[in-house]
């Protein structure tokens, strides 16, 4: 292995470009090969620097352009080449983001690697929204849990312990499955009545954000044609967004 050669699983944070961390953007200005999917969104993609080789790696809903194992690979096989390799995820890393997997496989293949934390969407696309996910009168836990979950028989989550949680609840790439863990909420002894919110495009300049409640929240987002990127947040904090959102995203 080429002394100059590491990895960076870089987190772009939740979209806004001046959300990305000072190092992370010093490692992508001086990286020879970017590794990236569409999570990081337009604006930072569209500047990355024409001088690093490009590799998209997008998962578009089902249709991957490479499978996470060719992924892991492929980043091996940069840094064989002696290059600094930024492999650039949205939000952190190591939540939801498959960076622990990439890490595993550096690790095996003797290739130096850094993880660069960054800010996670689970709590940046609420706070733009005027949602805290947590606060003295209404939460003191948070739950973040993917919507996607892995088939491996039983559920990784549990439902049951909560929807007695009576904390926050986000849900990352939750809103395909809306329909499926709302109802499974609502069954294990949630409120009905629990407020909702889906937040679309998360600190950016189009951001979109629909509420309702369990009860109503699958009917609403489905007639206001809701559509990922977005964060679903359950819970009482909900209801500070009328309240507390009143800045301009810019």
């Amino acid at each position: 292995m080429h002394s100059s050669a590491k990895v960076y699983l870089v987190g772009s944070g939740p979209g806004d470009p001046e959300l990305l961390t000072i190092k992370a953007a010093r490692l992508i200005r001086e990286a020879d090969v970017i590794v990236y999917d569409q999570l990081p969104g337009p604006e930072i993609l569209a500047s990355l620097p024409d001088s690093a080789e490009l590799i998209d790696v997008g998962k578009y809903a089902g249709d991957h352009t490479l499978a996470q194992g060719e992924i892991n690979r492929l980043l091996v096989d940069r840094a064989s080449q002696g290059k600094t390799v930024v492999r650039l995820k949205g939000g952190d890393p190591y939540l939801f983001g498959r960076g622990g997997e990439e890490a595993m496989e550096l690790h095996e293949a003797g290739v130096p690697f850094e993880v660069v934390p960054g800010i996670t969407s689970a709590i940046a696309a609420p706070a733009s929204a005027g949602i805290p996910i947590t606060h003295r009168d209404h939460a003191s836990v948070v739950t973040i849990i993917t919507g996607h979950e892995q088939d491996k028989g039983a559920p990784m989550v549990d439902w049951e312990w909560l929807a007695q949680s009576k904390g926050t609840i986000v849900v990352l790439m939750g809103v395909s499955t809306l329909d499926k863990y709302v109802p499974e909420l609502i069954r294990c002894g949630s409120d009905p009545d629990t407020p909702v919110a889906i937040i679309e495009r998360g600190t950016r300049p189009d951001q979109v954000v629909t509420t309702g409640s369990l009860r109503t929240i699958v009917d609403v987002a489905r007639k206001h044609g809701v559509k990922a990127p977005a964060i679903v947040v359950i819970g009482d904090v909900v209801q500070l967004h009328r309240t507390i959102f009143s800045q301009k995203i810019e």
